[in-house]
């Protein structure tokens, strides 16, 4: 399997992102863990830029019953420089994401679909968790997307609740529970699969959280 590695968004991928976000909507499908990106940038608009602030803003906002601080990332693959998937993660939940929503939204686009890299893409956002000392993650999805929770499964994910969802989704949920650290030592060997440009990411958020304690 190719080397992936997630990436801070920045102007550099504003075409690309463009490209990713039409994928989807050329072949009718959901997109997911985006960090709204197909709200700016789509087939009628490109506010590239716009979304850009929204995800700074996203990282310093005060937990609320609204909205909680996040962050979102590219999943690119090392070989082609390719964005192939992207995650959104959010780092405090409230009451709403605890009952609906939960940490982690995650996507792959329609072509790179069924090549396991959302598994990868999924393992190096719980390391991402990991550094901002999330140590247990909540996720969920519909019960009619297996492709979403047996990747959850893959990652040791527990289901701990199934229900029917009929205020937003209206189908069938399952709950799932990572435990953060269990996981990232059992399934390591998804290391092998990282590329060494994640460090690069993982130093501008260390970066960022020794700026914010200080």
């Amino acid at each position: 399997m190719d080397k992936l590695y997630l990436e801070i968004p920045t102007i550099t991928r504003k075409h690309e992102a463009y490209e990713f976000i039409q994928e989807h909507l050329d072949n009718n499908s959901s997109i997911h863990g985006s960090g709204s990106l197909y709200r700016f940038v789509n087939k009628d608009k490109n506010n590239y830029e716009e979304w850009l602030n929204k995800l700074e803003n996203d990282y310093v906002i005060i937990p609320n019953e609204e909205k909680v601080p996040a962050r979102t990332f590219f999943l690119i693959r090392e070989s082609d420089n390719k964005i192939i998937g992207m995650i959104n993660i959010r780092l405090v939940l409230n009451a709403r994401l605890k009952k609906l929503g939960g940490h982690i939204g995650y996507g792959i686009r329609p072509s790179e679909r069924k090549k396991g890299y959302n598994k990868i893409n999924l393992y190096l956002g719980l390391k991402i968790c990991n550094e901002y000392g999330i140590d247990n993650v909540l996720l969920d999805a519909d019960l009619n997307n297996p492709a979403s929770w047996k990747t959850m499964e893959a990652l040791g994910g527990k289901r701990i609740k199934e229900y029917f969802e009929d205020s937003n989704y209206h189908c069938i949920v399952v709950d799932y529970c990572i435990d953060v650290s269990k996981a990232l030592n059992e399934y390591s060997f998804y290391e092998n699969y990282i590329s060494n440009e994640n460090e690069k990411t993982l130093n501008i958020i260390n970066e960022t959280i020794t700026k914010i304690k200080k």
